[in-house]
Formats: structure tokens, C-alpha cells, sequence
């Protein structure tokens, strides 16, 4: 086999091309976060969204589908920075490299999100929030240390929980700031002043509901360690049932809310519903461990799947619909420009054609003809003049009027031609003479010569 023909063997066709491509870029990257600025956002009749993610340096091509973009809580808008979770893919009829966009955060609460993960998978590779750590929350509490703000809701919902269920468990309350810079350094220092105090035989970490920045010191390293050096049991409450910080992974227990909270640590027939909630998180924590012990596999046959799935590839001729709409759209957009430039191009033909016009251009360019000839006769006219009064001039200086006027005559035989030599004349002959006034006839009666 020549080289020639072993060459034609690795020839392919660009659609295997590409999805060799793909599946290249879907298999090795996988899932990414990525933050930029949004442009040329287009929301498709189809429901699925269409945008590039821009920096000053490069844009990427995205697509957001809408099974995936009905779960965005923010509206995108041309020039927003955004942070998205997305998949490397290749839309393989136009052979374009693109991501396929799961999650899409606004930039800043988005950064905040992106900070929490990347923390959160340091410590939980550090060991931090391993089941086996955690302490068992006492059956029976005699006195319970609150850290969270004194002046708060939280404090006053516990408070309130406690003296309801069990007034005589003891409360010791260790204020600190919950929210602003220095809310982390506090509460870890209230953490460690109450493990060194040892008057405790519960704590309750946390504060009322707010927005991600407002919880932020509840994700910061300082409290998560604090937390996890504790050697008192620590119950973490921060904010809502939807609300989930950093503390919630490293404490002993979560509650969704201080009231919560309070209700666990007072013996109110709870022991059942406590075992219940310890139960649930050592299940999701083994369910978690063993969902990333097989992520890796997990991943490559669900994108085996998807490759064959009907919904894929039901969401690539969307996708190609959408596409051939958009240029079909923008090729009649054109062509009606191109329509409307030949109508107005005509219509200033036919306008400059119009016999009306013509005839008023023709009326002023015969106004303007018949100015030209008037001026032009004027001035051959002055010419003329001027040529003639020239000509009588020189005329006049030669005249023989002008002779005889300076006292000369002229002499005509009577045949009438001029007299210049005695020759021309005969004695007996008559003669006429010219001068200024008139004209005198007489006969020569004698020639003489001058000598």
C-alpha cells in the first residue's frame, strides 16, 4: 500500500470533524464557571437564550436553553456582568466552539457564590466537615451559650423558644457583631471565649435571614475553624431553611433558623426529631461521599447519553431552527433595504424625468440663453461701434473731403476722373474743380509745365 492510499484511510468528513471536536471539548472540560460581560443577548421564540460572554481581550459564544434559563432568578441584559456555570460544547453545524450555559448569577452575588465553593472545597479536602468530627448534640441542656448579636431578632426568637419549651434551661448570651468587616473576627473570638470558659453545654452560632453578603461572616475561614476547634457542641443557625453558610457544614448541627435552634437543644419530647436530623445528615453527607466517589464515571456515561439523547438532539435542530430563522430574518431585512433604496432611486428618476421639469429647466435655460444673447448683442453692438467711429476716423484722415477742408481742391476731367498731370488734359478741355463749398467749371486755356 503506497502512501497515498494509507493517507486516504484518515481522510474524514467535516461532520465527523466536528464531532470528534466535541466530544473532545465536552469530555475534557466538563463543567466550568466563567465570569463576563454579556452582549448581543438574543431571547429566541423558542424560549432558549442566545448571548456572548465578553473582556476586554476575548468573547465566547453561548447558548442557554430554556429548560435551564427558566431557573434564572436575574433578566440579562446587554453590558451586565454575569457569572455563569456552563459546559464546553461545539454546535456542530456551523462548527462553533460554544458553551452551554446551566446557571447564570448576577457578577456579584455570583463572585461571593464562586469564593463560597472554592473555600468550601478547601476545607471539606482539609477534612473539616467529616461526620466524624462532629459532636453529638446533649439529650438534656442546662445551659446554653448564644453567640449572636444582643440587639437582634435572632437572640429574641431564641429566647422567646426557650422560655416556652424549657424556661429552666440557662442562657448565656456572648454579644458580637454578626454583619460587616469585623462580624468574622468576633464571633470566632465569642467561639473561643466560650470553649475557654467551658459554662456551656451547647452553643448556638448565628443570626436572622438576610442576603448573601449580609451572612458572609458566617463563610468566613476564622468562624468555620473556630467552629471546628470548638470542644463544646455547636449548633449552627444562620438565617432561613434556604440559606446555607460555610458554619452550617463545620458545626455539629444545622438549624434552619435560631428558632430552630432553640427547639433542638430544649427537651420538649424532641430526642425523636434530633436523631431524625442526625440520622438525615450523616445520610446526606455518606449520600454526597458516595455521589463524588463516582462522579468521574457518573459523568462520562451521562454525557455518553446525552450525545444519544433525543432531547439533545432535539435541542440542536432548535438550535439550528433558531439560527436559520435569525438569518432568514436578517436576509429580509436586507433585501427590504436594498427595495426600499431601488423604489427611492426611481422615484428620483422618474422625478428628474418628469416633462414638467424639464420644461421649467428648459424655460430657465432659455432665460438664461436669451440674457446671454441680449448682453452679447450689447456688446457686439459696442463693438461695432466703436469699430465704425475707428474706421471713420481713419476714413476721415484720408478722405479727400478732409484734403479739400485744409485748402486743397480736386479736378475732374469731364469724363470725372481726377486730374493728377497736365498730361491728363488738353487745352479747350473742360475741367470741374472741388473745393470745401462747391465746385467750380472752367475750361483750360493754357498748360504749363513746372520745371
Amino acid at each position: 500500500m503506497n502512501h497515498l492510499e494509507q493517507s486516504k484511510q484518515h481522510i474524514l468528513q467535516v461532520s465527523e470533524l466536528t464531532k470528534k471536536v466535541r466530544f473532545i471539548l465536552e469530555s475534557e472540560l466538563r463543567t466550568l464557571w466563567l465570569c463576563g460581560e454579556i452582549s448581543n443577548f438574543i431571547a429566541a421564540g423558542s424560549g432558549h437564550w442566545y448571548l456572548s460572554l465578553k473582556d476586554s481581550k476575548a468573547q465566547v459564544r453561548c447558548a442557554m436553553f430554556k429548560g435551564s434559563n427558566r431557573y434564572t432568578r436575574i433578566k440579562p441584559q446587554n453590558g451586565q456582568q454575569v457569572l455563569v456555570k456552563a459546559k464546553v460544547s461545539l454546535y456542530e453545524p456551523r462548527g462553533d466552539f460554544q458553551l452551554i450555559i446551566e446557571q447564570m448569577e448576577d457578577a456579584g452575588e455570583g463572585l461571593l457564590r464562586q469564593k463560597f465553593e472554592l473555600l468550601k472545597n478547601q476545607l471539606m479536602a482539609e477534612g473539616l466537615f467529616e461526620q466524624r468530627y462532629k459532636q453529638p448534640i446533649p439529650d438534656f441542656v442546662k445551659t446554653v451559650g448564644i453567640i449572636t448579636s444582643s440587639t437582634g431578632a435572632a437572640v429574641k426568637d431564641i429566647l422567646t423558644v426557650l422560655k416556652r419549651r424549657n424556661p429552666s434551661i440557662e442562657v448565656v448570651i456572648y454579644p458580637t457583631l454578626v454583619q460587616g468587616d469585623l462580624a468574622a473576627e468576633q464571633i470566632s473570638d465569642a467561639i473561643y471565649n466560650a470553649n475557654e470558659r467551658d459554662e456551656c453545654n451547647v452553643l448556638i452560632v448565628g443570626r436572622g435571614g438576610g442576603s448573601l453578603e449580609d451572612l458572609w461572616a458566617f463563610n468566613e475561614e476564622p468562624v468555620v475553624r473556630a467552629i471546628f476547634d470548638c470542644d463544646i457542641p455547636v449548633i449552627s443557625a444562620v438565617g432561613h431553611e434556604v440559606d446555607t453558610s460555610l458554619s452550617d457544614y463545620v458545626a455539629d448541627m444545622r438549624a434552619p433558623t435560631p428558632s430552630a435552634a432553640a427547639e433542638l437543644v430544649s427537651n420538649d419530647n424532641q430526642q425523636l426529631l434530633t436523631q431524625i436530623n442526625h440520622y438525615r445528615q450523616r445520610l446526606t453527607h455518606l449520600i454526597k461521599q458516595a455521589l463524588q466517589d463516582h462522579k468521574a464515571n457518573f459523568q462520562y456515561f451521562n454525557h455518553q447519553l446525552a450525545l444519544a439523547s433525543p432531547v439533545k438532539q432535539l435541542q440542536n435542530q432548535q438550535q439550528r431552527a433558531d439560527d436559520l430563522t435569525m438569518r432568514l430574518n436578517q436576509i429580509t431585512v436586507t433585501q427590504q433595504a436594498q427595495r426600499n433604496n431601488q423604489t427611492t432611486l426611481l422615484q428620483q428618476r422618474l422625478s428628474s424625468a418628469n416633462p414638467k421639469q424639464q420644461v421649467q429647466l428648459a424655460k430657465v435655460k432659455l432665460y438664461d440663453l436669451a440674457s446671454r444673447l441680449t448682453r452679447a448683442q450689447l456688446l457686439l453692438k459696442d463693438n461695432k461701434q466703436l469699430q465704425l467711429a475707428k474706421f471713420a476716423h481713419n476714413l476721415n484722415i484720408v478722405s479727400p473731403l478732409a484734403t479739400i477742408a485744409r485748402g486743397y481742391s480736386i479736378t475732374r476731367d469731364e469724363q470725372g476722373k481726377i486730374v493728377r498731370s497736365i498730361n491728363d488734359v488738353v487745352e479747350g478741355t473742360g475741367i470741374r474743380t472741388q473745393l470745401v463749398n462747391g465746385t467750380i467749371e472752367s475750361v483750360v486755356s493754357k498748360l504749363s509745365k513746372t520745371e
